[in-house]
């Protein structure tokens, strides 16, 4: 994808895969929401969520964010998470958490949130160090045999 799809994929409502380890080095994959924005990806746990601890502990993770269309548009993201927040209540992934409300659910986006916010919640940050997209169309050019 050109940066500008990127751009305009990112920020529709396609749900986050996250990869991680789990205690023993199993992969634990999850699907969740996430926000895109200062270079990397915000992702809110709730305070009990396993996964959050796997990351705390082991901050390499995978992300895999598609579309459900025919095409399967997809940006795969191998990075490093970093916790910003430990589970609190009323901490800065508040008006992250109503973005990503708003994005994935429209107008009724508060109906979901607003009753949860006395539930304490991570906010995570995770840093790509490797990006890739594609956009649905056409085969990479690794996996077409050239004239042999």
């Amino acid at each position: 994808m050109s940066p500008e799809e990127l751009e305009e994929f990112l920020s529709g409502d396609p749900i986050c895969r996250l990869g991680c380890l789990d205690r023993e080095g199993w992969p634990y994959v999850v699907p969740c929401w996430f926000e895109y924005s200062d270079g990397g990806f915000y992702i809110i746990p709730r305070a009990r969520s396993a996964w959050a601890r796997h990351i705390q502990r082991e901050s390499r993770v995978f992300l895999c964010i598609d579309d459900s269309t025919r095409y399967n548009r997809r940006v795969l993201v191998r990075g490093e998470a970093e916790v910003l927040e430990e589970p609190n209540i009323g901490g800065r992934w508040v008006e992250i958490a109503r973005r990503m409300s708003l994005r994935y659910l429209g107008h009724r986006g508060p109906d979901y949130l607003v009753p949860t916010l006395n539930e304490p919640r991570w906010l995570l940050f995770v840093r790509p160090r490797k990006l890739m997209s594609w956009q649905g169309v056409d085969w990479a050019k690794r996996y077409k045999h050239g004239d042999w």
